[in-house]
């Protein structure tokens, strides 16, 4: 089951939100965080967000399985008054032991379509080049535009590539 989450939810979340964020860190994830970033960092993390979430400024989905919060990914809606027609997609990530079931892959769709029918028509994203990431964007109809050489860190403090992708909705 994949929802969105209100102010109200996102706060309850917060514990499983900041679990699912330390696993993509330890599972080496370029999601911006080094090693040794822990729940507690994650929770405040969260928490900083949790002002957008209220105002609507970043909707939030959780995937749940088995009344669990296994994926997550959000829209970050522009502010800018000549770039209402765009969103980025930020986290998506599922937790290592449900990966492969295509959670990622239906989080993205969810994200997509609710984008779409809120009358974004770009979608923009980065992630670390050459990752399993990449490849899903590749696989559900993303544009590469860009590789920027040793953009950002992984967790271990290794500079790696970053792809930047684009997708138009219809």
């Amino acid at each position: 089951m994949i929802e969105r989450l209100d102010e109200a939810a996102f706060e309850a979340c917060l514990p499983e939100l900041a679990e699912l964020l330390v696993d993509a860190v330890e599972d080496g994830a370029s999601v911006g965080f080094l090693a040794g970033f822990d729940t507690t960092a994650a929770r405040a993390w969260w928490l900083s967000r949790a002002p957008a979430v209220a105002s609507g400024g970043l909707a939030v989905w959780v995937a749940r399985t088995d009344g669990r919060v296994t994926g997550t990914i959000s829209l970050a809606y522009s502010d800018k008054p000549n770039q209402k027609h765009r969103a980025d997609v930020v986290k998506l990530a599922v937790l290592r032991r449900c990966r492969g079931q295509g959670l990622g892959r239906r989080l993205l769709e969810t994200a997509e379509q609710t984008a779409a029918a809120t009358g974004v028509t770009l979608l923009m994203l980065d992630t670390e080049t050459a990752s399993a990431a990449e490849t899903l964007y590749q696989r559900t109809g993303w544009q590469r535009y860009g590789i920027v050489p040793e953009m950002a860190a992984d967790p271990s403090g290794v500079l790696r590539d970053c792809s930047f992708f684009y997708k138009t909705l219809a």
